[in-house]
């Protein structure tokens, strides 16, 4: 039998590392733009990640584990590719997006991941563990649809 807070707190410590990829992330977006109003919201959504990341750490924590500290090794390859592609395109927004975009689908696809992975855990809604990942989820969500709403409109000025 498993220990549902193990296997918890690995799922929580999955969200971390994809939390903490999305606010280095968005800080190397942030410096890849020249548009103030963009670097303003990318900083905006790295913040809003390391939030998120220290809200899972604390989850972990109450749960009795270690909560992740670090990164992902894709998110790392990704913020390399990404500012390498900004260095092509001459810092193109458009190119810019198109890449935060792809990686806030994959961290979309990590939180429904986890929410599912948690249900079968029986941390079904209700559970607090639950309620702060679909609340985060929600986030990713929102953000997604904003950056996709700044690309369309970059596309279309270009």
């Amino acid at each position: 039998m498993t220990n549902p807070n193990k296997d918890a707190v690995s799922v929580l410590n999955d969200l971390i590392e994809f939390s903490k990829d999305g606010e280095k992330g968005f800080k190397t977006s942030a410096e890849d733009v020249s548009n103030p109003e963009l670097k303003t919201f990318f900083l905006k959504l790295a913040s809003d990640c390391g939030t998120a990341a220290s809200e899972l750490q604390h989850q972990v924590r109450a749960l009795g584990g270690d909560p992740e500290t670090s990164t992902s090794i894709s998110g790392d390859l990704h913020r390399k590719w990404v500012d390498l592609k900004s260095k092509l395109t001459g810092k193109d927004e458009e190119a810019v997006l198109n890449e935060v975009e792809r990686g806030e689908d994959h961290a979309l696809k990590a939180y429904k991941h986890a929410l599912e992975k948690l249900t079968k855990l029986t941390l079904a809604p209700g559970s607090e563990v639950y309620a702060l990942v679909e609340r985060q989820y929600h986030g990713v969500q929102r953000n997604h649809d904003q950056v996709k709403v700044l690309r369309n409109n970059a596309r279309a000025r270009s």
